[in-house]
């Protein structure tokens, strides 16, 4: 006997028969565990059973996180934990009420988030405690979004051994057709399993013609047994940050990596405008929407930022709660139909357009590339160098001053047109997600330039003036020296990889009128870049404004060679040109009154200690070591060893320069092509000047004691949780490899090689020549 289906107005998602007197008398029983075998973080927590003839039974855990339902009807029954999250933790409740984007947490996911792995890696365990207690209990690990009506917003599934048993999902009865194609309110509740997908449905799907109806949420328990439910916890890695403005080796290193991965793209899947699918992915490795929208949130350590990487230079990870990593937004077009709805086209939101900023494709390319993530602390921005060949080359080479319209002075207008088209992405996502979170920029060669000038504006934008700290590496010069005064409260840490040539363009003395003189003379610079620059020299001389200068404090890395078996390097802050950016070296060296030279793009595109891979990540990987090890150890950042090396350099180039001196004043008439002979009299004496203001710098360097805030920044006033994270760190071999680079340099083993360390490396007897191409 049955019972006619009731009317849609009465039960809006139950269609098809029921019996009149289906049987009852069954039980089921469960229990919520963490990976220790323990049930009481999960105590008290609202959970709701529904049977197989959709009566739903409500009830809490109890102290052990178990809970049992008795007398329902036979069959099957599915198990949800959706109980909203209604604590006063302000994180969550800002997360669940926050204007763009509101999550919806629930108490399963908080508590989730306050337990912990048992393996430090992430990887699940196979010994938990509850599962030899429970048997013959079934027993399954399962995740919370298992349990939950939304899931957009929760990491991918791991790996697991033992998931829930999807065969007894095939027992419960189907989800209707309308709820499966058709309904896309956010607030209707789901389907219950006693809502019949019809036979003719059903044979539509086996021929293709309709996706399979998903199955209901929820975990499917059988009845009349008892059920160890093992919850993964909801932990996530992120790469540390110091959120202090001070310099410190751990951004120095994390940054670089960074810097790099933005070289990458956001690797989303479907990547398309609009996205039409009810989700999105991240397969691509390495990508930044890989890194950020799948592999840290589910555990997995990832070191690769550039596809042609093959040395592994891990982060340092911590573990963090889930909801405290850096997020990308959810893709869900039932819960954020305003934004995520494929109806609205070119206006829709996903996550590729709201954290990668990729402009190539438009009408009007800046060829501006960029990612941006946040969590509750900082806002991760990172600009990409120089990529493309043509499109990059064109706006590194236009190196026109033109007025910098948020503020004083004048600026690149190459790289301030970069700039206002990465302002503009950058304050829509500040709009949305901004809330007082120190802003972290960092850029690499173009990328670096068009940072700075982007921290600037942002910096003077009254509606945020956020705290922002910047680290660029090998980056050209991007303003005036109006700019570079009026830019003076922007925290800005330069590093420059000794032998970099960037950082030393544009020349101080270029300003050209438009890149129209490059398109037409390109093939000379690129080809004879002396004659081609000298053809050009009496457009690009900048005779009406002022010359190009730096902004920020330089950290310089500079090599020290003993030998062809002992080498270091250290990072340092030189004062001089000779060491900063060959500028007076290269001076002496001029044809025609210009650097021997190529372009920028030429020298970027060949110039391997401009690479981040090859150069800067190596370099800040050891700087970090080194910095460790003097912390720990409590030496100094420069040996004797070290110090009389570089202290010898410079007497000698000094005594050069004295030199040089010296015959301007003999023989003036063999410098005719340079400046005036008093102007280069003044740029000598004060290069010297320069060279014994770093000298005095080097001593300081080498009597420095090296702090923890110096090392981790931030972190330093949390020492146990930075040995936690380097524990994880140092569990991979290649951080903790003997690098030469990275290691303070060995004593002298014997009488002579003590004596060529006093004398700058050299073993007595040996030719010793040292000029200023030596030390630059």
């Amino acid at each position: 006997m049955s019972l006619k289906p009731l009317a849609a107005s009465d039960a809006p998602f139950m269609t098809g028969n029921i019996h009149a007197c289906p049987l009852r008398g069954h039980s089921t029983s469960f229990q919520l565990v963490d990976e220790f075998g323990d049930g009481k973080p999960y105590a008290g927590l609202t959970f709701e059973i529904t049977d197989y003839e959709d009566t739903i039974y409500t009830g809490k855990l109890d102290a052990t996180g178990s809970g049992k339902v008795d007398n329902h009807y036979c069959g099957p029954v599915v198990l949800k934990l959706n109980q909203p999250f209604k604590g006063a933790e302000a994180l969550y409740k800002d997360l669940r009420t926050r204007p763009h984007y509101p999550l919806p947490i629930t108490e399963l996911q908080v508590r989730a988030e306050k337990t912990r792995f048992f393996n430090k890696s992430g990887v699940r365990t196979q010994a938990n405690p509850a599962k030899d207690l429970a048997a013959p209990a079934a027993y399954y690990q399962i995740e919370v979004s298992e349990l939950v009506k939304h899931v957009a917003h929760l990491p991918p599934l791991a790996f697991r051994r033992d998931p829930p048993n999807m065969v007894v999902h095939k027992l419960l009865r189907s989800t209707p057709k309308t709820r499966a194609f058709t309904i896309v309110d956010k607030n209707i509740p789901d389907g219950g399993i006693g809502a019949v997908f019809s036979q003719m449905d059903m044979a539509t799907v086996e021929l293709g013609f309709f996706p399979p109806p998903p199955k209901p949420k929820g975990i499917a328990l059988l009845p009349n047994k008892h059920h160890v439910m093992e919850v993964r916890p909801m932990r996530a890695l992120r790469p540390m940050l110091s959120t202090g403005s001070e310099f410190c080796a751990l951004n120095l290193y994390q940054l670089a990596l960074m810097s790099t991965l933005s070289y990458t793209d956001f690797g989303q899947e479907p990547d398309t405008q609009p996205v039409r699918t009810d989700c999105v992915s991240f397969p691509l490795q390495p990508s930044s929407g890989n890194w950020f929208g799948h592999a840290l949130p589910q555990f997995d350590e990832l070191w690769k930022v550039d596809a042609t990487q093959t040395k592994k230079y891990y982060p340092l990870y911590e573990e963090v709660p889930y909801s405290k990593r850096l997020e990308v937004m959810p893709f869900d077009p039932l819960l954020y139909p305003e934004v995520n709805n494929p109806e609205l086209g070119d206006e829709q939101e996903h996550p590729a357009k709201l954290h990668f900023l990729d402009d190539r494709k438009q009408v009007k390319s800046s060829d501006t590339q960029a990612f941006i993530t946040h969590h509750d602390e900082l806002i991760l921005i990172s600009v990409r160098g120089t990529n493309e060949l043509l499109a990059d080359g064109l706006r590194d080479a236009d190196a026109q001053q033109v007025p910098f319209e948020e503020g004083e002075g004048k600026v690149h207008n190459g790289f301030y047109g970069a700039a206002k088209v990465a302002y503009t992405f950058v304050v829509s996502y500040l709009e949305k997600f901004y809330s007082g979170q120190k802003l972290l920029i960092t850029g690499h060669s173009l990328g670096g330039a068009v940072a700075l000038l982007l921290a600037e504006m942002l910096r003077r934008d009254p509606q945020y003036a956020p705290d922002i700290v910047l680290y660029t590496y090998g980056a050209p010069r991007a303003g005036d020296a109006t700019f570079i005064e009026s830019a003076q409260p922007l925290n800005h840490h330069r590093i420059v990889k000794h032998n970099d040539p960037v950082p030393s363009v544009p020349a101080t003395w270029m300003n050209t009128p438009s890149k129209s003189m490059y398109l037409k003379h390109g093939a000379v610079i690129v080809l004879t870049p002396v004659i081609g620059l000298a053809y050009l020299v009496v457009n690009m001389i900048n005779f009406r404004g002022e010359p190009y200068g730096h902004h920020g404090k330089l950290r310089h890395f500079m090599p020290v060679i003993f030998g062809k078996e002992h080498k270091s390097s250290i990072l340092w802050e030189p004062g001089c040109s000779t060491i900063n950016d060959h500028g007076c070296a290269e001076a002496l060296q001029q044809i025609d009154g210009l650097p021997q030279r190529g372009s920028l793009l030429e020298q970027v595109m060949q110039a391997a200690d401009h690479s981040m891979v090859g150069s800067y990540i190596p370099g800040c990987w050891a700087s970090l070591r080194r910095w460790q090890e003097a912390q720990e150890l409590k030496r100094s950042l420069v040996t004797l060893r070290e110090f009389d090396w570089i202290k010898n350099g410079l007497e000698n180039i000094s005594r050069q320069l004295t030199d040089l001196e010296r015959q301007i004043d003999r023989n003036p008439t063999a410098h005719a092509n340079y400046h005036q002979d008093d102007q280069k009299k003044r740029a000598l004496k004060e290069e010297k000047e320069k060279i014994q203001m770093t000298q005095a710098r080097l001593v300081a360097l080498h009597s420095q004691q090296v702090t923890e805030a110096d090392v981790y920044g931030s972190y330093a006033d949390q020492p146990e949780w930075v040995q936690e994270n380097l524990l994880r760190w140092k569990a991979h071999p290649e951080n903790i490899v003997q690098e030469q680079l990275a290691m303070i340099p060995p004593v002298a083993e014997d009488h002579d090689a003590a004596i060529a360390a006093m004398t700058g490396g050299h073993a007595v007897g040996l030719p010793f020549h040292l000029d200023i191409d030596s030390i630059v």
